[in-house]
């Protein structure tokens, strides 16, 4: 039995989400080029690689009726990420065979409640697409995603160790 997310202590606020751009690469290397932001997904990335990720996520989008979308603040701006994608064969310590759900926030995004927003947005869009059940795989040390993820009403189902030596933690949520 999974729990209900819990209710908002305060309005949450006015996000979108919508299929990346390709120009939406340069958004996301700009709010993710901070190590503080990278800090439990090894450091800033080289912008190929928000290039390669976000054409990736409109054929997913396109394929699955899901990706991770743009995150966009009540002001327009590009504030992250969020949504949902298949954890890749190319991992195989993770959830091989499962749609994982994620955030991740430029640093001026955090403590808005943005990701909350987000993710209770994206968790909408996965069962319009017939999903039952998604993933979040997290930094043990991450508290701020652990948070949402628990605010979500995920259940805590595995700790394990990733290939880089970090401890890691998985949450189940079904739909």
């Amino acid at each position: 039995m999974t729990s209900s997310p819990t209710s908002p202590t305060r309005p949450l606020p006015d996000v979108r989400l919508r299929v990346p751009t390709h120009e939406d690469a340069h958004d996301w290397h700009r709010v993710f080029d901070d190590p503080d932001v990278m800090e439990f997904l090894g450091g800033p990335a080289e912008l190929s690689a928000y290039v390669e990720l976000t054409a990736r996520q409109r054929m997913h989008d396109a394929q699955l009726g899901y990706c991770l979308w743009t995150l966009l603040g009540p002001d327009g701006e590009v504030a992250g990420f969020a949504g949902a994608q298949p954890w890749p064969e190319t991992k195989p310590w993770g959830p091989v065979g499962e749609t994982e759900i994620g955030w991740r926030l430029g640093r001026a995004h955090w403590g808005k409640g943005y990701a909350y927003a987000a993710a209770l947005a994206t968790l909408d869009r996965v069962r319009q697409s017939g999903l039952s059940r998604v993933v979040a795989m997290i930094d043990a040390r991450n508290t701020r995603s652990a948070a949402v993820a628990e605010r979500l009403g995920m259940t805590l189902t595995h700790e394990l160790t990733n290939p880089t030596g970090n401890p890691s933690r998985r949450y189940v949520l079904d739909l």
